[in-house]
């Protein structure tokens, strides 16, 4: 399963706003307020099951790093559109140092629509994606998608083939 949403930090707890829950929608719009310490760098987080622990798995430094929302594609002419957000539909990608995870989700109607990641490289013009589990469809497990890359006015651009082998080409901005 998959959960996610909107943090923040307050008074030793993390104050999440969930957008999404793939096993249980009732949980979207809810507030979880859990408690958190950070031994020895490893994340502590105390929940209804019992605490969790995550291990932290690169410095998070990386011209990608960040939460990205998906903006624009380029149309069937070869001109980039911008997506305009109808109803509460979201797409974003989620890069750490080394890592990624997208999730498409509406939190508005409770759905969660899919998700999948693992890890990537980004250099000399090439994204690369390692897939390392997709809810979608686990036979794409193992998969590596290549992405022709690049930053331009602060928006990320990429093209190359799906996951479904589609061309795509796609912008990405900064989500806020």
């Amino acid at each position: 399963m998959s959960q996610g949403g909107n943090y923040e930090v307050s008074n030793g707890k993390l104050n999440i706003n969930v957008l999404y829950n793939s096993s249980d929608s009732t949980k979207v719009g809810s507030q979880m307020n859990l408690p958190f310490s950070l031994p020895n760098g490893q994340l502590s987080l105390r929940t209804e099951q019992g605490e969790v622990k995550f291990n932290k798995i690169d410095d998070g430094k990386s011209s990608l790093a960040g939460v990205w929302k998906i903006t624009g594609r380029m149309d069937a002419d070869g001109k980039i559109a911008d997506i305009h957000q109808t109803g509460s539909r979201q797409t974003y990608k989620l890069l750490t140092g080394t890592k990624f995870q997208w999730v498409a989700i509406d939190p508005e109607k409770k759905q969660f629509s899919g998700t999948g990641g693992g890890s990537y490289t980004f250099k000399d013009g090439k994204y690369t994606e390692n897939i390392e589990f997709f809810s979608r469809d686990n036979s794409r497990v193992g998969a590596a998608l290549s992405f022709d890359g690049k930053l331009e006015n602060g928006k990320w651009h990429h093209s190359g083939l799906s996951s479904k082998g589609d061309k795509i080409y796609e912008v990405w901005s900064k989500a806020k």
